[in-house]
């Protein structure tokens, strides 16, 4: 009797052994599901990034985009934006619709009057009417007004503004790069004392030359970013350097919110090592003026600066008043 219930013990003990075991193995599989999350971010951990695409570095701005890119500055931000229409950014010319524009080079020429407004080739008038270029006035009034280019400074330009102040003449300057950075001082004085002041290139460069329309675009716009950063002020008049251009040239200058100004009286007068004195270039100047003139100085000559008080003086005596370009 004894021996059946031990038997019975013994069996009901080993049930139970087995029936536990298989228990635990069907538990350790869900176990297991619980971890996926976390064996998930472990997989996701060591999973080297993919490549992502190329990206070009940010590009600094230069000294001549500075101005432009200065989103911090509140003042200039407002100014910034309408300035936008007037930015290489825009792009108004590229190479695909610049194509219908010809790009052959002229000279400035004219056929000096006799106290009248000089004769210009007929291509030369009917660009300069198609967009909206000055180099004359046409006019039955006594008006002058006197322009200067600055290519660099020759030590002369304080005493032609100190002139200038002194009979109450206001000018245009037309600078480049180089000067606007090595006379910022002069510029900001030509400002305090209302002249214009023009854009004449960063540069210097024959503006037909540059083929690539983005950097001609440059040439004009780098100067005025430059310009804009120093003194918040915007270019509206270009003359170009060494008076050449093309219809392309003028068409691009348009489209950036610039008028050209050429001229209706210049002499040799940028050679400061074949200065002819001051009578000869007094002289030269008086026969050249005629109502609506455009006058070209250059701002390195020393005859320049040392006849204009007396040729401003004669020329007022005898009914002529200087305008700024702004009222042509």
């Amino acid at each position: 009797m004894r021996s059946k219930f031990w038997k019975q013990i013994f069996i009901l003990l080993l049930v139970s052994i087995i029936f536990t075991s298989c228990t635990l193995k069907t538990q350790k599989p869900s176990e297991t599901v619980t971890t996926n999350e976390s064996i998930q971010d472990e997989k996701t951990s060591n999973i080297q990034p993919t490549t992502q695409p190329s990206v070009q570095p940010t590009i600094q701005p230069t000294p001549t985009t500075a101005a432009f890119n200065n989103s911090n500055d509140k003042d200039t931000k407002p100014e910034s934006k309408s300035l936008q229409k007037n930015t290489v950014s825009q792009h108004a010319y590229s190479k695909n619709n610049t194509a219908g524009y010809d790009n052959t080079l002229y000279s400035w020429w004219y056929k000096k009057g006799n106290g009248t407004i000089p004769e210009i080739p007929k291509q030369a008038e009917n660009l300069i009417k198609k967009y909206d270029g000055i180099y004359a006035k046409k006019t039955t009034n006594k008006e002058i007004y006197l322009t200067f280019d600055e290519g660099y400074e020759n030590g002369y330009t304080p005493k032609i503004l100190d002139t200038l102040k002194a009979n109450h003449v206001k000018a245009a300057f037309f600078i480049t790069g180089p000067y606007l950075k090595n006379q910022s001082a002069l510029v900001k004085r030509m400002l305090d004392e209302g002249h214009i002041v023009g854009n004449h290139t960063v540069n210097h460069p024959s503006m037909p030359g540059i083929t690539d329309d983005n950097k001609l675009e440059e040439e004009i716009i780098g100067l005025e970013r430059s310009y804009y950063e120093m003194f918040g002020e915007k270019m509206t008049f270009l003359r170009p350097p060494k008076g050449e251009y093309s219809e392309r040239t003028l068409a691009i200058t348009q489209s950036l919110g610039y008028k050209t100004v050429f001229w209706s009286f210049a002499y040799q007068d940028w050679d400061v090592n074949n200065q002819k004195g001051t009578e000869y270039a007094y002289n030269q100047i008086k026969s050249g003026v005629h109502n609506g003139a455009v006058l070209l100085l250059h701002a390195v000559s020393k005859d320049n600066a040392e006849f204009l008080d007396k040729l401003i003086k004669d020329l007022k005596a005898e009914g002529y008043v200087f305008k700024s370009l702004n009222e042509f």
